[in-house]
């Protein structure tokens, strides 16, 4: 075995890997989001922006690319959660208290991961590749996507799921953020509450970015 793959199959190899690739996809999340902020401004801006990332030849090196990147992410958090579990054949006999006691958020997210995870696979089966309608923008005959996210969002029962999924989507991004860079290596007294500050920020930004496309949708929007 060389270094190298000695490297991924280690403990800390797959922690730094789960970390690279959650920090890849915070920043993915985040442009996405900022970018589907121009269904408030209008259909034509939404729309114009959506085929200007599907029609740019790059997209395909950059959607292997976070297909790569969310797999990375998935093994790894896999193989850590198998090799945890079989180092502890017994639980603590008596649970942490103060700094060392284990929050909520960082005890379920493992059932973060599979609700984000089942939450990717259908957003890109509902949208990516739902039905194509089209609409013409300065001339051009383009994919009407805001037609289709507006019919979408009509629907209650999804509503409430989307909500659901993308608050749980952030709080794993939160906390997932400032566990990455600690894994890393950015873990200092000094920068500590800062990064905790940014993560909550981040968080919020993302969840609450996100909610608020299927609330005004469903209760707004009269186009």
């Amino acid at each position: 075995m060389t270094s190298r793959s000695a490297y991924a199959f280690s403990t800390i190899g797959r922690k730094q890997i789960m970390a690279v690739a959650g920090l890849g996809m915070c920043l993915f999340v985040l442009g996405h989001v900022l970018g589907n902020f121009l269904m408030f401004v209008s259909p034509e801006a939404y729309n114009m922006y959506g085929h200007k990332l599907t029609s740019n030849p790059l997209i395909y090196i950059a959607e292997m690319g976070l297909v790569a990147i969310l797999l990375g992410h998935v093994v790894a958090a896999v193989f850590l959660t198998i090799r945890n579990k079989s180092a502890r054949d017994t639980g603590y006999a008596k649970p942490g208290t103060g700094d060392k006691k284990t929050s909520m958020t960082t005890k379920t997210m493992w059932w973060q991961g599979v609700v984000v995870l089942v939450f990717i696979v259908l957003h890109l089966i509902t949208f990516k590749y739902g039905t194509v309608y089209n609409t013409t923008v300065d001339g051009e005959e383009i994919r009407d996507l805001f037609r289709l996210v507006v019919e979408i969002f009509q629907d209650p029962v999804y509503v409430v799921w989307y909500v659901i999924a993308v608050a749980i989507l952030g709080f794993h991004l939160m906390h997932g953020f400032q566990s990455s860079l600690q894994t890393l290596g950015v873990n200092h007294p000094q920068y500590t509450p800062k990064i905790k500050c940014i993560s909550l920020v981040y968080g919020a930004i993302v969840s609450l970015g996100f909610i608020a496309q299927p609330l005004y949708m469903f209760f707004i929007y009269k186009g």
